[in-house]
């Protein structure tokens, strides 16, 4: 614990460095404090041995390192709201676009790079299936799910499909599969029947892929915004760092596991640099929050950005967007699941 002091000349290292970007030395401190230079090089020294101030250069200043900045974080960030509030207007939204119109907006008010989770997949039930014949031999199957998820798919047959049996297809999709989760097993039993013909059996067969490409697609459920921000805030060590989060970012399953890592948590989290697990995370900062039910989290909101940034701004925004989509997602629970 330090003293209060100590407090107040680490708070304007911390706002000199995030403001200015360069090292700041006692003579900037001094038009701030009514103590001699002496007092408040002395000051920095400790700080400096306490290793939350670092010195670039023999004659330099001093910058905050990531034990400083955790210490911000924890113990001095300023409470009042700075940040502007997010203007998510997420009421009727389809789930799909209520998550990118979060994660766009998040990247935007932030200037950092914005990832959004959806509900995982055992949260979606399917409500409804359609079966439309565009031609004669191209049909195309549409399921709904209970959280707003549309997924089209096109079949092109080698002849053309009896209108009867494609009718009979979409009562039998609906009869038994409305209510089912997308993972459960049950979904791919209750397509088949062995009172069914031969042909039915067939033509079911050959609309299948559409209920496991719904799953597929439901379990990496990711909205990236601002890249292109994130690479223009930092300076990476070395082109290693650069490389390790591009993949990370390609490769989605990983990411997703950092995020669904982290639901356990009730308020923001904000992991500092070395303190992410993720090697592709050691030289950034994640902050991120959960959203859902009361008694359930469902996924999760969060930023990305350099260890210089505005923690102060990532992490109201963080929260705020995190409140609206709970707001959102509970309208949603109630309106399509309670019937």
């Amino acid at each position: 614990m330090l003293t209060e002091r100590q407090e107040l000349v680490l708070r304007k290292v911390v706002d000199g460095y995030l403001a200015a970007g360069s090292p700041v030395g006692s003579k900037a401190l001094a038009a701030d404090f009514e103590w001699g230079p002496s007092t408040i090089r002395h000051e920095l020294a400790n700080l400096e041995v306490l290793g939350l101030l670092a010195h670039p250069h023999t004659s330099a200043g001093r910058v905050p390192t990531e034990a400083g900045y955790r210490y911000f974080v924890d113990r001095l960030l300023p409470t009042e709201a700075t940040a502007p509030r997010l203007s998510l207007s997420l009421v009727r939204r389809e789930v799909d676009e209520a998550m990118r119109l979060t994660s766009e907006t998040l990247s935007q008010v932030t200037n950092l790079l914005a990832i959004v989770t959806a509900p995982p997949i055992d949260t979606s039930t399917i409500r409804h299936v359609e079966v439309l014949a565009l031609q004669p031999q191209v049909l195309m199957v549409v399921v709904i799910t209970s959280t707003g998820g549309v997924t089209k798919r096109l079949f092109t047959f080698a002849r053309p499909v009896d209108p009867g049996l494609a009718d009979w297809a979409v009562s039998y999709f609906n009869e038994r599969l409305v209510g089912l989760g997308l993972g459960a097993r049950m979904l791919h039993q209750r397509l088949h029947d062995p009172s069914l013909s031969a042909t039915e059996s067939a033509f079911l067969d050959a609309l299948a892929p559409v209920f496991t490409e719904l799953e597929e697609a439901a379990q990496d459920n990711l909205y990236v915004e601002g890249t292109a921000r994130l690479l223009n805030a930092e300076r990476f060590a070395d082109i290693s760092e650069l490389n390790a989060l591009m993949e990370m970012l390609e490769r989605r399953v990983t990411l997703l596991g950092v995020l669904r890592s982290t639901l356990t948590e009730r308020d923001v989290l904000v992991r500092i640099g070395a303190e992410n697990e993720s090697p592709a995370l050691r030289s950034l900062v994640l902050v991120v929050g959960s959203y859902g039910l009361p008694q359930r989290s469902l996924g999760a909101v969060s930023v990305i950005g350099p260890v210089r940034m505005d923690y102060g701004r990532a992490i109201r925004a963080v929260r705020e967007a995190s409140l609206q989509l709970s707001s959102y997602i509970a309208d949603v629970y109630d309106e399509r699941w309670g019937d």
